[in-house]
């Protein structure tokens, strides 16, 4: 029994996978989804609500080393930095004291567009376009919309939020899943992320956008971490009561309780990542002592189709 339920899983991901790539394009090397992206090296350094959160070690007060991946949620790794269609993805991969790691994985819009990997599936493969005119069927991501009305009242949501920013350096990030972080006296609480930058949010005005680089963000980002530290503050949104915890379509109330874990401080690029033979993921699944995962469904498919789509660009199993 257990064994079907890998199978599944596993030609569940491998569908996912081969959907995203019908949208953007198959590109050997890259990442199926958010394949162009700057690397950063920096430190995180929690705050000292955070202990009183979880016992995780990153969280307890000593600065770690991290490093931090700024992308675009495309899977065509030359989708313009300006492209109105998609949001902006931060990931940090977090060296704990022990040698092991853990991530967070966050986008800059505020809600997931489906609940779960049938519903990804469905969603994906209607916005494919025709492999002969490149047209969007809109008749068939129409009819989908309607037939789920969380993804209806979800993209209501997203699209205000697909908004070109100045920066990555501007851009406030949510983590879509829900995490329940685990106290020193075993008490639990559910959160969401959000990541805030300290430069504030800002969007890229339009008349700026119509003449700027496809690479703008990538270039920009370099740009600034050669004058400057870049930095950003992790916040716990405190679940309540009522609040889905497997629903990432689900927004939460704007009014709920927030608890500052730590400040993110990025330095530079990061050279020593992602070359010679390294690959690097960054997995939200892959979590540590003290942060445990939720019940939701599309959290719990990342981590097959991540080890699908590393092992299409690498040609090895899913590393650290």
């Amino acid at each position: 029994m257990l064994l079907d339920v890998a199978t599944d899983v596993s030609v569940q991901a491998e569908e996912l996978v081969d959907a995203i790539n019908a949208i953007s394009g198959s590109h050997p090397g890259r990442r199926a989804a958010h394949a162009k992206g700057t690397l950063c090296a920096g430190t995180f350094t929690a705050t000292p609500h955070a202990a009183g959160l979880t016992t995780a070690a990153h969280m307890q007060g000593e600065s770690v080393r991290v490093t931090v991946r700024f992308s675009n949620g495309s899977g065509n790794p030359e989708t313009a930095d300006g492209d109105r269609r998609e949001g902006r993805g931060i990931a940090i991969k977090f060296y704990l004291p022990d040698d092991s790691t853990t991530d967070i994985v966050s986008i800059t819009i505020p809600v997931f567009f489906v609940r779960t990997p049938e519903e990804f599936l469905g969603f994906t493969r209607a916005r494919a376009p025709d492999p002969e005119t490149g047209e969007l069927d809109m008749e068939k991501i129409g009819a989908f919309v309607s037939e789920h009305p969380a993804t209806a009242q979800a993209l209501q949501l997203i699209i205000p939020s697909l908004v070109p920013p100045r920066s990555y350096a501007t851009c406030a990030f949510n983590s879509l899943h829900a995490f329940r972080l685990v106290n020193g006296e075993g008490e639990g609480r559910f959160v969401r992320y959000r990541i805030e930058p300290e430069a504030g949010i800002e969007a890229m005005p339009d008349d700026e956008l119509e003449s700027a680089s496809p690479n703008y963000l990538q270039d920009e980002i370099r740009e600034r971490l050669g004058r400057e530290p870049v930095g950003f503050r992790l916040f716990a949104r405190l679940a309540e009561e009522g609040d889905s915890l497997d629903d990432p379509t689900a927004a939460w109330p704007d009014e709920r309780e927030r608890v500052e874990l730590g400040r993110l401080e990025l330095t530079g690029l990061d050279t020593e990542r992602e070359t010679g033979d390294d690959v690097l993921v960054f997995d939200p699944t892959r979590v540590t002592d003290g942060i445990e995962l939720s019940d939701d469904p599309i959290l719990r498919i990342r981590s097959h189709a991540y080890s699908v789509s590393v092992e299409r660009r690498s040609g090895v199993p899913r590393p650290a």
